[in-house]
């Protein structure tokens, strides 16, 4: 062999090996963001996890304050507010107070 061919070979062996070691950096760069973005997702969905939970506890306070809505409206409830924070009766109704 000549030594143009013999320095042709070896060049052609240390480009192979820069290439080699290059895909090998990427494959490692992209095993690291892998694992990077799966701690991510895991993370992501335990966060959707507790935002569905808290979306489910204020729609059943939604509904709760629904029925105290409609309860406040009803005669039964002014009578109550009435009779506790005013002291207002009946005229027909006896009040007995006890003694102190």
């Amino acid at each position: 062999m000549t030594k143009t061919r013999r320095a042709l070979q070896r060049s052609k062996r240390v480009g192979l090996r820069i290439i080699a070691f290059a895909i090998l950096c990427l494959l490692i760069v992209a095993s690291v963001g892998k694992v990077q973005l799966r701690g991510k997702g895991e993370a992501y969905q335990q966060r959707e996890e507790e935002l569905l939970a808290a979306i489910a506890d204020e729609e059943e306070r939604t509904k709760e304050i629904e029925e105290l809505k409609k309860y406040v409206q009803t005669k039964k409830y002014v009578e109550e507010v009435a009779k506790e924070r005013l002291g207002l009766v009946y005229e027909d109704e006896i009040l007995f107070k006890a003694s102190e």
